[in-house]
């Protein structure tokens, strides 16, 4: 029998240079988004979304729509006064053609319409433009005609990337739910590790934080975030590992941990941190910003679809970073 060995040889380091291509392209697909501009890359090799705005009557949020476009991980409807909308874009030098308008002037009424938009199947993520809080979360929450499920609990997640720390960290809750129950602090762990795996976390380390890292039964926080750990241990919370109750320095700080002898997957490391009060998140993600220069993404979880709501001062990019969040987690 005859065997052509340059053949086989060939062959052979065809297939090992065949496998070594696939098993990068593996790696780098399960690497995790470490900076909140990587998500804008990942997104790329995704099916894009369709983003429905509410009342979209300012230059900054269309202006993050139209790069989110640009990046080609979006359509959007943009829902308000076209007149309004069209000044915008001839101001900002924006192609309205991008985008498809859907004119309504009014307020409650344009908002009310994005939500119907999104119900009757034309988009998977909702944004918030000029309308206020309240009339945006009204029209999300109407028991009629809004994106609720029954039983659902809206929460904020929001995406913190901050050069003190070594990744990005995922948060909640720090403008929704002002005192979270233990029932919805379970929910809110559910959806900080959803989040965190769709950044590409294999297995999310939520730090449940409280004053202390000492169980202490006169602090409710204490023994929520000591309940919440018992049970990940146990396999009753899935796909993440979770520890608490954890101090904030210890949640993110190796040495303090290692000073305290703490011993902890999570501590001085964590993905996430799910905060006991809204005051608590709420100082936290506001000296993120205003004192450290971080920047961020955010959403609201908790609905058919994910909403993006941020605030009318926001800027430009954190709206952009908002929009790749909701675009990631969106079905």
């Amino acid at each position: 029998m005859y065997f052509n060995l340059e053949y086989i040889e060939k062959s052979f380091y065809f297939c090992r240079i065949k496998e070594l291509i696939i098993n990068h392209t593996k790696q780098h697909n399960n690497m995790s988004i470490t900076k909140l501009d990587q998500m804008l890359e990942v997104l790329k090799s995704k099916q894009k979304k369709r983003l429905v705005a509410a009342f979209a009557n300012d230059s900054h949020t269309i202006g993050a729509i139209n790069g989110a476009v640009n990046h080609g991980i979006v359509d959007a409807t943009l829902v308000g006064d076209k007149d309004v909308i069209a000044q915008i874009c001839k101001d900002e030098n924006i192609d309205i053609s991008k985008f498809k308008i859907v004119h309504e002037a009014d307020e409650m009424k344009a908002t009310t319409l994005a939500v119907k938009l999104i119900n009757d199947g034309e988009g998977n993520m909702l944004m918030k433009g000029t309308v206020t809080t309240d009339k945006y979360m009204r029209a999300i929450l109407n028991k009629e005609t809004g994106l609720m499920n029954p039983g659902a609990i809206l929460t904020h997640i929001a995406v913190l990337e901050n050069s003190a720390y070594h990744k990005l960290l995922v948060c909640s809750d720090v403008a929704i739910i002002p005192a979270p129950d233990f029932k919805q602090k379970l929910t809110m762990c559910n959806y900080l590790i959803s989040t965190a795996k769709a950044l590409g976390i294999a297995k999310p380390k939520v730090a449940v934080i409280a004053a202390t890292e000492q169980v202490s039964y006169s602090m409710p926080a204490c023994v929520d975030g000591a309940i919440l750990a018992k049970m990940s241990d146990r396999g009753q919370i899935k796909d993440g590992i979770i520890d608490g109750p954890l101090a904030l320095d210890v949640a993110i700080d190796k040495e303090s941990a290692e000073i305290k002898k703490l011993k902890s997957e999570v501590a001085g490391d964590a993905d996430c941190l799910l905060f006991p009060s809204i005051e608590a998140g709420n100082v936290f993600y506001k000296t993120h910003t205003k004192l450290c220069g971080g920047e961020l993404g955010a959403f609201v979880a908790g609905a058919r679809v994910p909403a993006i709501l941020s605030s009318r001062g926001d800027s430009e990019l954190t709206k952009l970073y908002s929009i790749a969040l909701a675009a990631l987690t969106a079905k």
